[in-house]
């Protein structure tokens, strides 16, 4: 695709101007030699600049050697050249250290507003903008030269039009964000529940007046008095036949899987390695990063790649069995197994060896159909939010887009 920077100047207003990058700012080449900080500073996609013990888990580790860093300051906009074109960049409010991938920009003229350049490039005009640009065969890892982002169009606007935008966009953008944190604190509560019944319904059964005993067993506790525990590898099998894909094979990997619900968001269309064997009916589960609980029952064939056991049921019904391996009882049982590795992967026989609850077989299927009920409207609840989320965060950035690009005119009567 050939790059179109004029999706971000077309129509602006008569008193703004269109500059190449490299006239409105200047690359810092700063490196951390010798060593001037130790605070690491992460780029990401969805909070823009932020500290990197913020970031958790995701992304790269640090590296140990300080030195080959480049160092930021408050005020540059940071932009990674790997992934700038899916919004990774953003304003900097801290001093410290950035991969040697990322370029900083601080503006040649200090009247130009921070804000308003943080906008312009977090926005999905600019990013569109960027398509062609860059150099790759994946749009997500697709690398823009400096050279060549330095030569991009963009608007430019009058000081006081900057600042107009600024202070609008803070302002309904905020606002925005707070009604998003809301809907998320709902999601986040409605899994909650969802995962207490799980746990609840495959360790004590759906009638609340039966007589209990203890199971012996941590994670599981009191259980009915009539069932017993059973450890997997002798209600299931462990599947590890292997080969290689052919054309046609549905080929899965963790990454595929949505964490929790277990739904599949998408399939491989390539791959060379070999992968598992799997059928109709068995379950995937991801013993890489157990926390993440990544549980799949199948209902369809082909083949897991990357970190999934293959488990088939045996005498044990396959869709109660799915209930009890996606368990936050059972997955924190698994996770304790890999403690103190970095990244955890507990040991399949490990995996194995775990005592689960063996209710009879037609309690088992009742269970199911009670949980399954129960949990497809908490399930409907959730998509319903997520909805609501993935809409207000499209109007988020098209207000951002017609704001930035002028097509929406600013006054003071509207902040």
């Amino acid at each position: 695709m050939i790059n179109d920077s004029s999706i971000l100047i077309k129509n602006m207003p008569k008193t703004w101007e269109a500059k190449k990058i490299k006239y409105v700012f200047e690359e810092r080449k700063e490196i951390n030699n010798p060593v001037k900080t130790d605070t690491l500073i992460s780029l990401t996609h969805d909070k823009g600049v932020i500290p990197h013990n913020e970031k958790g888990s995701v992304g790269n580790k640090a590296k140990e050697d300080l030195s080959k860093y480049k160092i930021v300051y408050p005020g540059d906009i940071v932009v990674n050249s790997m992934n700038v074109i899916i919004g990774s960049s953003g304003l900097s409010d801290y001093f410290g250290l950035v991969s040697p991938v990322y370029y900083m920009l601080y503006k040649k003229d200090k009247n130009n507003n921070d804000k308003f350049f943080h906008y312009l490039f977090r926005s999905y005009v600019f990013q569109k903008s960027l398509i062609g640009v860059g150099n790759g065969i994946l749009e997500h890892r697709m690398r823009v030269p400096i050279d060549k982002l330095g030569s991009h169009l963009i608007p430019l606007p009058p000081y006081e039009d900057q600042e107009l935008i600024s202070r609008y966009l803070d302002k309904k953008i905020n606002n925005i964000n707070l009604f998003i944190e809301k809907i998320q604190k709902k999601i986040v509560l409605l899994k909650e529940q969802r995962n207490e019944l799980i746990n609840h319904y495959v360790t004590k059964g759906i009638n609340p007046n039966v007589e209990m005993k203890d199971s012996g067993v941590e994670w599981i506790g009191e259980i009915p008095k009539h069932w017993d525990c059973k450890k997997l590898k002798f209600v299931s099998k462990h599947i590890s036949e292997k080969r290689l894909p052919v054309q046609g094979d549905i080929k899965i990997s963790p990454e595929n899987v949505e964490s929790e619900s277990g739904k599949i968001l998408d399939f491989y269309s390539e791959y060379d390695t070999e992968g598992q064997i799997f059928s109709t009916g068995d379950i995937l589960f991801n013993k890489l990063r157990v926390y993440l609980n990544k549980v799949v029952l199948c209902d369809f064939s082909g083949l897991s790649m990357g970190e999934m056991i293959v488990i088939r049921p045996g005498e044990i019904f396959g869709p109660f069995l799915h209930r009890v391996l996606n368990s936050v009882g059972f997955i924190d049982r698994v996770n304790s197994l890999s403690n103190g590795v970095k990244v955890p992967r507990p040991p399949v026989d490990g995996i194995f060896n775990s005592l689960i609850p063996f209710p009879p077989e037609s309690e088992q299927i009742e269970i199911f159909k009670h949980l399954d009920t129960r949990l497809k409207k908490i399930e409907s609840l959730i998509e319903k939010l997520t909805n609501q989320i993935n809409l207000v965060t499209e109007y988020r950035q098209s207000l951002i887009s017609s704001v930035v690009t002028g097509k929406l005119r600013l006054t003071e009567e509207l902040i």
